[in-house]
């Protein structure tokens, strides 16, 4: 199976399982060696239970940290398993909460048109976790159905947003007429972090070596002025300025087994909205032969895979379009209308995060934003990954976004999850094409990157890097074995 065979793999009608791809790609370095082909090929019958038994026939010893290819792959089937926990008995259950009339054939329509995202597992039809939000998300006729029951219940049907987005990028734009600078309106961010390992982890014995990764923020452009103002255990190591992800770093060593696990950081930054005059007219072609373009329009597997349809895609979506301001806006547009956002499952088991979104016209803000990447690469425009935490007052969240490149502006910030805005004013409604909120915590510059210093088995997110990570004796803590604390204060500057 060569390389060109795999690409459309990616991408086609039906979406490779999460084992598939991994398996491949490794398929393809040993010569499609049968032993790797095997557990792939049952993972996509939907045989879990045989492809682990194949797996583990690979692995000397099952209790070692997960770090070779046929580990990590036994705990993606792990990872998968979490993520499908519900029957759909349990889908039922969740479903009249919202729709009191709601029966088994309608699970049974919605499975059908995977309005209910599902999997067939050794045999049985299993549920994602959030498969029931998601329903109401992507399709409208069950939307419209639970309005109505709400409304004959008598439940208030009016929501009001913590923070109004809209009002705030028309604040923004008007600031932005005036001003002279790029960088306008600062916000000081005040940060508490903390990772509490569940208590009586089986690892924590006396003698065991704790390391964990916390989330910190980048020293770049409009986030500026980054503090540590205290930490529990003290003095972590700081990943330097330029680590595309940025993080503290702690190491300790258990001495009691029954004190807490728990690492704590609390620090400040500023952050400012990014909005630079775009002109059209002003954008300038791009050296073709330049690092800059042969970098970030180049493939990158597994998740930018430039297939012949994703190329086809992207050149029917810019269609005759030369300017690569205007292909950018293009791209942007078409994701904001084509790709809802909905709840996603983890991406440590999601195979091609920009096939995904593609493929099935859904996902959340990484799926989003790789999408609008990867498009931007095949119609020629630069692209690259950005994330951390949105941190808007009332509503803070991890969150992923995107840059794509442009002379003479550079880098510029592109927010393909919040999109296109409902608004009469053309600044407005394509902000989040080329400007940025101020709302931010910018903690990646890239994804998939190796922290610093490396982590030892297959990480939580293998990814994306916001929750942060954690291990003991070189074992890897999945999300179920500890809990996260995110608290802002932000407070405008000015």
């Amino acid at each position: 199976m060569g390389l060109g065979m795999l690409s459309g793999f990616v991408l086609g009608a039906r979406l490779a399982s999460p084992l598939i791809l991994s398996l491949v790609v490794v398929a393809v370095a040993r010569g499609a060696d049968e032993v790797a082909i095997a557990p792939a090929v049952l993972m996509e019958r939907g045989e879990y239970a045989a492809a682990e038994a194949a797996l583990k026939a690979q692995i000397a010893d099952e209790d070692a940290p997960v770090t070779d290819q046929a580990a990590r792959n036994l705990e993606i089937l792990r990872r998968t398993r979490m993520e499908f926990p519900l029957d759909a008995a349990a889908v039922l259950k969740e479903l009249q909460a919202e729709l009191p009339d709601a029966t088994a054939a309608d699970v049974a329509r919605w499975t059908e048109s995977d309005a209910l995202v599902h999997r067939t597992i050794d045999g049985e039809v299993r549920y994602f976790r959030r498969a029931v939000r998601n329903l109401f998300l992507l399709d409208a006729a069950a939307r419209q159905r639970r309005d109505a029951a709400r409304q004959a219940a008598g439940a208030d049907q009016a929501e009001t947003p913590p923070f109004d987005l809209r009002n705030h990028v028309r604040e923004l734009v008007r600031l932005a007429e005036d001003a002279a600078e790029l960088e306008i309106l600062p916000i000081r961010h005040r940060v508490n972090y903390a990772l509490t390992v569940h208590a009586d982890h089986p690892r924590a014995e006396p003698g065991a070596v704790v390391r964990a990764w916390l989330p910190y923020p980048q020293e770049y452009r409009q986030q500026s002025d980054v503090r540590l103002i205290r930490s529990s255990p003290s003095e972590p190591l700081i990943a330097a300025a330029s680590a595309p992800q940025r993080t503290a770093y702690f190491e300790q060593t258990i001495h009691d087994a029954g004190a807490p696990l728990r690492f704590e950081i609390e620090l400040e930054f500023v952050t400012r909205a990014y909005c630079p005059k775009l002109d059209t007219e002003l954008a300038e072609p791009y050296d073709l032969h330049g690092d800059v373009y042969r970098e970030f329009t180049a493939e990158r597997l597994p998740h930018i895979a430039l297939t012949p349809e994703v190329r086809a895609m992207a050149a029917e979506i810019v269609g005759d379009e030369t300017n690569p301001l205007e292909k950018a806006r293009l791209v942007f547009r078409w994701v904001s209308h084509n790709i809802p956002w909905c709840s996603e499952m983890e991406y440590s088991i999601i195979p091609n995060l920009s096939g995904k979104g593609l493929g099935k016209r859904r996902g959340d803000c990484g799926v989003q934003g790789m999408s609008f990447i990867a498009l931007c690469r095949a119609a020629g425009v630069p692209a690259r990954w950005q994330s951390g935490w949105q941190t808007k007052p009332g509503k803070s969240n991890m969150h992923d976004w995107a840059e794509f490149y442009v002379e003479p502006w550079g880098w510029l910030p592109a927010d393909a999850s919040y999109g296109v805005m409902d608004d009469p004013d053309p600044r407005v409604r394509d902000f989040f094409c080329g400007h940025m909120d101020p709302y931010r915590f910018i903690v990646n510059l890239d994804y998939g990157r190796e922290l610093e210093p490396p982590k030892t088995s297959f990480r939580s997110e293998p990814n994306d890097f916001q929750r942060g990570e954690v291990e003991i004796d070189g074992h890897n803590l999945y999300f179920d074995e500890w809990d996260y604390e995110f608290a802002v204060e932000s407070t405008p500057l000015e």
